[in-house]
């Protein structure tokens, strides 16, 4: 969480941690055992309860955000619509703006096609999802793969006009989510050489700001 929040790379670790390579060690350890994912299920949980919802999602609001990376990354691509470089982070949201599912992928790929990987992984989590909502970018091939594949339907938000700009009903949350990430500065460019350990940092990120 500390480097999560600073920014800092592994070498630069205070010397009141730990070595660096024993932190390492336990942060890639849990990223191959799923550690991430459970405590992130659970915190999701336990916050939705304190709210006095139900606890676990039935509707799931889906966008991308396309961010710098470093040279040697994998998965980059160019993203002709925002002009960047890099890849673009997919994630599943709640009514509340809980994750339930993040999906990093080459910033080149379209939001349409690739959204339905995110749904899958947020559906195969929690299968009390019964309907999805996403922005224009996930017309016809996003909602003809929801449909195929999970049996849902998909609610598409229209476009605003910007000379009469008003806040949407439900798709400011994940907006909110993407804007929560930006409190981590390891967050703020992708830094991970994977797209798995990027997966898992905005995880991580989103955990720290559950338990506070």
């Amino acid at each position: 969480m500390y480097i999560n929040k600073t920014g800092c790379q592994w070498r630069q670790l205070p010397h009141d941690f730990p070595p660096y390579s024993t932190v390492w060690s336990f942060y890639r350890r849990a990223c191959k055992s799923g550690l991430w994912d459970a405590i992130l299920r659970h915190l999701v949980k336990i916050t939705r309860e304190n709210a006095g919802r139900a606890s676990v999602p039935t509707y799931g609001i889906i966008d991308s955000q396309s961010v710098k990376t470093i040279y040697n990354s994998q998965a980059r691509g160019f993203d002709g619509g925002k002009k960047i470089k890099g890849r673009k982070r997919h994630i599943v949201v709640d009514i509340m703006g809980n994750l339930l599912a993040v999906y990093v992928h080459s910033a080149n790929l379209h939001d349409t096609t690739m959204g339905i990987i995110p749904a899958i992984l947020a559906h195969s989590r929690y299968p009390t999802l019964l309907k999805f909502c996403g922005d224009q970018g996930y017309r016809k091939t996003f909602e003809e793969d929801i449909r195929e594949f999970l049996g849902l339907g998909v609610d598409i938000s229209k476009k605003i006009n910007p000379q009469n700009f008003y806040v949407l009903p439900k798709r400011w949350v994940v907006e909110r989510t993407f804007s929560w990430m930006n409190n981590s500065r390891r967050l703020s460019k992708d830094y991970e050489i994977s797209t798995s350990s990027s997966e898992n940092m905005i995880k991580v990120s989103h955990s720290r700001i559950l338990l506070k």
